[in-house]
């Protein structure tokens, strides 16, 4: 039998080895190119190049180690923990001795991965026997490793990678793959430090956790970074802060308060949200905010999503303990309060539910689209908190649509017109699709899963849109549909979901009396366009640098006066725009009117109106346009029409 080769050797076979590539998959699997492989044929190899994602998500992965190696030298007794390639780069866990990591540390961790690039050593894979990986680590009081290790399945192969010279290797538990030598890793940036609880729980230790990027070339890490700063300036909670649209205290944890503007553009959502769905044929019902737990123990939640849910109670239940109960301490009082305790609704599918059975339904009211605006409360951990993006308390565009099997085609169609039409008018131009299908977790018989998993999948072909499989991501009680919008700095958002549920109607016994005059059970379609709204303002505000269209902006315009000698021409042409429903400001302080016009701009009204004696003489308004730059002098009416017509989506 024949000594099997790697994909460098079998590349090399067919002159095929460029130096761009980093990696290779066979079957769909990655490999690296010193990895010996099981196959012969150097046709079943696709390489991957540097440039691609997967070639990009190697380097990244060589490169976490290549830092870990750095921190571990420059700081002896720092444990390490995992590091793995994310979307924009990398990052790696510590537990440090001695405090964080400073700004100063990351430039010398920086200045000693250019030292071990430069080494250019091999990156060298071996397999090893599970106790034997145990006890290396432990003799290198790697902890942590020794925990990760103990928990892999005991039939798993292991595998090590090692880099650096004899007189210093370094080792960690990896499964790869990695690039052939560190000497590829020549575009190399790290960005930022933030802790890190061990396995993303709070009773687990604090870590230190470093995160970096790196690119195949010096030019594409530029670009990045310049997209980072970019990014950095379009924060949506420095953006926020600075429009006043909403903030954050400690007295309602990663709850927000919404300003007046920050309401305005909110409440605006909301309303044309509600025009369509007048459109769209949808009703709207509003629905409690507390819930006996029956319902979440029919509908499953209480299952599957109890540690997300707030409970409350009241002192009677309480009262109603028995001595007994009492005597039995805090564990009792706990279980007491946990079966019996009202729940704040974390979503609106159960109470729908409630409103669909609440009556005998034809098959003449399908589909029945129901819509709820209703507030959202669900229990995230700190770790997971990033101002409006991630949330305790929420609002979502939620819908459910209740209908016949036979009807899922078409409302499976009619609701990715709908997305596509609201995601246009916010200037989104790229989504990706993915169909999440079954998790390990669930409920439903596979039956039920196989018939709700290739109704979507029929949908998305119907429609002509191009789709990944997202495996075991789907809910617990249906697969969906995920919607990745790309912003203007093309970061990719999960928002929109669309999601067939043959399993709530099914624990609820929800029917209808079809056309035959027996009872059917329906189908309910879970949807939400937006998503969560706090969310989706965060990324569109990001997305347009808080540069809100005029039909969205809270202050579509200010009129500034060139010396007091026109106040009053400026308060009057004040006044008349808000007349014509123009929702105007006036800024007749003493200041210049360059500090005015800078003022104006940093608050990014869409108009800015300029007053002299030449305008309050004329009856006319010299217009700045934000986006479209100087418009000249125009009529108070002409510019008040123009206004009126851009206030509409």
């Amino acid at each position: 039998m024949s000594a099997k080769q790697t994909p460098k050797q079998l590349l090399l076979s067919q002159g095929k080895l460029d130096k761009d590539i980093v990696a290779v998959t066979i079957g769909g699997k990655l490999f690296d190119l010193h990895t010996p492989v099981e196959t012969t044929d150097p046709t079943a190899l696709t390489p991957v190049r540097a440039t691609e994602p997967l070639g990009l998500e190697v380097i990244r992965h060589s490169t976490a180690h290549v830092m870990a190696d750095a921190v571990q030298r420059l700081f002896p007794g720092t444990k390490v923990t995992i590091g793995p390639a994310i979307e924009d780069g990398f990052y790696y866990d510590f537990d440090k001795p001695n405090g964080p990591f400073t700004e100063e540390d990351l430039a010398k961790i920086e200045e000693t991965m250019r030292a071990i690039v430069k080494e250019d050593t091999e990156f060298r894979r071996e397999v090893i026997a599970r106790d034997a990986a145990i006890r290396l680590f432990k003799e290198m009081g790697e902890t942590y490793k020794v925990d990760i290790i103990e928990r892999r399945p005991v039939d798993e192969e292991l595998t090590l990678y090692r880099h650096g010279k004899p007189d210093h290797e370094w080792v960690d538990f990896c499964a790869g793959p990695h690039v052939p030598r560190t000497g590829l890793l020549k575009a190399v940036k790290l960005t930022s430090v933030a802790g890190a609880y061990w396995r993303g729980d709070e009773r687990n230790p604090m870590l230190q956790r470093i995160y970096g990027t790196a690119f195949p070339s010096q030019d594409a890490l530029k670009e990045h970074l310049r997209q980072l700063e970019e990014a950095k300036a379009r924060d949506h909670r420095k953006v926020g802060k600075e429009l006043e649209l909403f903030l954050f205290d400690p007295v309602a944890p990663a709850m927000p308060f919404f300003l007046p503007k920050g309401a305005f553009v909110y409440n605006k959502l909301f309303e044309y949200m509600r025009d369509l769905y007048v459109k769209q044929g949808y009703d709207e019902v509003i629905t409690p905010q507390l819930f006996d737990p029956k319902l979440f123990r029919t509908s499953g939640h209480l299952g599957h999503y109890s540690e997300n849910m707030y409970r409350v109670w009241t002192e009677d239940l309480l009262a109603e303990m028995t001595d007994e109960e009492k005597a039995k301490g805090f564990d009792a009082v706990a279980e007491k309060l946990r079966s019996q305790s009202f729940g704040i609704k974390p979503m609106n599918c159960p109470s729908h539910c409630a409103i669909f059975g609440a009556r005998k339904r034809s098959y003449r009211e399908l589909p029945w689209r129901v819509a709820d605006f209703g507030r959202l409360h669900r229990y995230e951990r700190g770790g997971t908190l990033h101002g409006l993006s991630r949330v305790r308390s929420f609002c979502q565009d939620d819908a459910h649509i209740f209908c016949a099997e036979e009807q899922v085609g078409a409302e499976t169609k009619a609701f990715l017109d709908f997305f596509y039409q609201v995601y246009r008018t916010f200037g989104f131009e790229k989504i990706d699709v993915k169909l999440a299908t079954r998790p390990d977790s669930r409920i439903g018989s596979d039956e039920l899963w196989d018939r709700a998993e290739a109704a979507l999948a029929e949908g998305l072909k119907a429609a002509g849109i191009e789709y990944e499989i997202s495996e075991g991501e789907g809910a617990f009680y249906g697969p969906k549909l995920e919607f990745h919008v790309q912003d203007v700095l093309k970061r990719s958002w999960q928002l929109g979901t669309f999601q067939y549920d043959p399993n709530l109607p099914e624990r609820f016994d929800l029917s209808y009396i079809g056309t035959d005059g027996k009872e059917h059970r329906p189908v309910m379609l879970h949807r939400a366009i937006f998503g969560s709204l706090e969310r989706f303002f965060a990324i569109y505000l990001e997305h347009c640098a808080g540069n809100f269209p005029t039909w969205l902006s809270p202050r579509q315009a200010i009129v500034l006066t060139v010396s007091d000698k026109v106040d009053s021409y400026a308060l009057e042409s004040r006044d008349k725009l808000i007349a014509r429903g123009i929702r105007a400001d006036i800024d007749n302080s003493a200041d210049k009117l360059g500090a005015k016009i800078r003022n104006a701009r940093l608050a990014r009204y869409p108009y800015l109106c300029v007053v002299g004696q030449k305008e309050a003489e004329t009856g006319t308004l010299g217009v700045r346009s934000r986006d479209r730059g100087e418009l000249g002098a125009i009529s108070f009416d002409e510019f008040a029409e123009m206004v009126v017509r851009e206030s509409q989506p």
